[in-house]
């Protein structure tokens, strides 16, 4: 034996044993750990609420020690609240905590269902060597030795040995009538295969279920680094979040079982089975925590695929938002606040005592600064505005700003009244358009519809034009329905 072989297996014996699923074996406490995995998380209820668990492991532990378990010479009971014990677990890697629905739940992991698997295996009564294990064994070889031929003619030559062995057996039974009797304890033993098989079903739909969960937290971790740029980040993980399942090993085993074990007619099938077995009479001889064995074989392994396509589906979703939220900036000062939490927590523990107040932080600290700007400047301008220029009461200015204002109702009155009249009516239009240039605006024209309209207004049935000159001379021409005033002119003036 050469010293590299002895080194070797040595090393690799001690990667084994660093095994969650091992440690927990090989603990001072594995058999109550054991017992209260198997008996608070079972297959109808694989996940429980953390307020639930801690209870009823309370309440195991006061009826095993009022039994004397944990006493001098007895077998030996942990020291502490449940909530502690868990909180070990967890740490351990036999439990798993997470929120589901909104509730804060355990749940086992791989190394757990593992560690109960074998447990189960050892403390059981199967026997270590059967027809049955064995048959199973040849089958699988055999199966695999198929697969692995790419011979056309070998693979022709079994199908045929195959159809003939069928055909023989077919005649057989319609010759005879008869279906040949399998002793019960044949049965048994095959029953227990069965159920060896079965057992290790949840251990691998947990491992399954943490390497998605795993190729989740690599995708996560490696964005939030943000080492490299983020165009090749997005491509290369966004192809693996596109298909999760075949970034792993055991996903992708998952997916070629999925094929067998995700229609619902093979599942339809395998119940049906288990119910002609149960019906049989040798299954009275098996346990009844066996016959629950095999009666919950199919539901088990829906719930196995459903918690592996759950995982999958949510896996995906977290890649995904975290591709479209990714702000490295932002991370980086989550990062640093959650290492100063830490940090402080750090510091607090070993000086803090059970159940000791911590004074919360009921305002925000405010900046440290030296001195804010209290208000602007340049709102002054620079130079004061031109006063303006004083001009008495009831004075017209010099300039053009009555021109642009309303009608000139007085001087429009007095033109008005100068014009001839025929048969008592003056036209409004003939009236605009000989009024002087400066009555002609636009307003001016408003100015003399409303008088009209306030002395006696008579309108006709054709369209007139007229044109008004603005104050800078530009000239705009108007069409309205002929308009014309057919009693006296009474003179006064509007307000202006």
């Amino acid at each position: 034996m050469s010293t590299a072989t002895v080194e070797g297996a040595y090393e690799g014996a001690l990667r084994a044993f660093k095994n969650p699923m091992l440690d927990l074996l090989h603990g001072t406490y594995a058999p109550f750990v054991v017992t209260m995995l198997a008996l608070v998380f079972t297959a109808q209820r694989p996940q429980v609420p953390v307020a639930d668990a801690h209870a009823e492991i309370d309440a195991a532990l006061d009826r095993l020690r009022a039994a004397g378990y944990g006493e001098e010479g007895n077998a030996p009971l942990p020291v502490g609240s449940s909530r502690d014990l868990c909180r070990g677990w967890v740490r351990s890697g036999w439990l798993k905590r997470h929120v589901q629905d909104g509730v804060e739940v355990y749940q086992v992991s791989a190394h757990g269902v593992g560690a109960l698997e074998v447990a189960g295996r050892v403390g059981g009564a199967r026997t270590r060597v059967s027809e049955s294990r064995v048959r199973t064994l040849l089958d699988a070889v055999e199966e695999l030795a198929q697969d692995a031929d790419p011979d056309v003619l070998s693979r022709i030559a079994r199908l045929d040995a195959e159809i003939r062995e069928r055909t023989a057996e077919v005649e057989r039974l319609e010759r005879t009538g008869a279906v040949e009797p399998v002793g019960d304890d044949q049965l048994l033993e095959e029953a227990e295969n069965v159920l060896h098989l079965a057992r290790e079903l949840p251990a691998d739909f947990a491992r399954v279920v943490e390497s998605i969960k795993q190729v989740q937290r690599d995708v996560v971790t490696d964005l939030r680094q943000d080492v490299r740029p983020t165009g090749e980040v997005l491509r290369e993980y966004l192809a693996r979040g596109k298909d999760i399942m075949e970034s792993t090993r055991e996903g992708r085993a998952f997916a070629g079982a999925l094929a067998l074990i995700g229609r619902a007619e093979h599942i339809d099938q395998l119940a049906g089975n288990l119910r002609v077995i149960l019906g049989h009479p040798f299954a009275e001889q098996l346990p009844a925590p066996q016959r629950r064995e095999l009666h919950e074989i199919a539901r088990r392994i829906e719930q196995g695929v459903r918690e592996v396509l759950h995982a999958q589906q949510q896996a995906s979703h977290v890649i995904t938002t975290q591709i479209r939220n990714h702000d490295p900036l932002r991370d980086r000062e989550v990062d640093g606040l959650l290492r100063d939490v830490m940090s402080g927590f750090q510091q607090w523990m070993p000086t803090s005592r059970h159940k000791q107040a911590v004074e919360p932080m009921r305002r925000l600290p405010v900046a440290d600064v030296g001195h804010l700007r209290q208000k602007a400047d340049g709102l002054r301008p620079p130079a004061p505005p031109t006063p303006l220029e004083a001009w008495e009461m009831g004075v017209v200015p010099d300039d053009d700003s009555r021109a642009w204002g309303g009608p000139h109702y007085a001087d429009l009155e007095k033109h008005l009244a100068a014009l001839p009249r025929e048969d008592g009516a003056v036209d409004v239009a003939t009236a605009f358009r000989s009024a002087p240039e400066r009555l002609r605006r636009p307003v001016d024209l408003l100015g003399l519809l409303e008088i009209a309209h306030r002395h006696g207004m008579v309108e006709t049935d054709e369209v007139v034009t007229v044109e008004a000159v603005r104050p800078d001379g530009a000239r705009r021409r108007f069409a309205f329905g002929g308009v014309a005033m057919r009693d006296e002119h009474e003179g006064g003036t509007a307000d202006e």
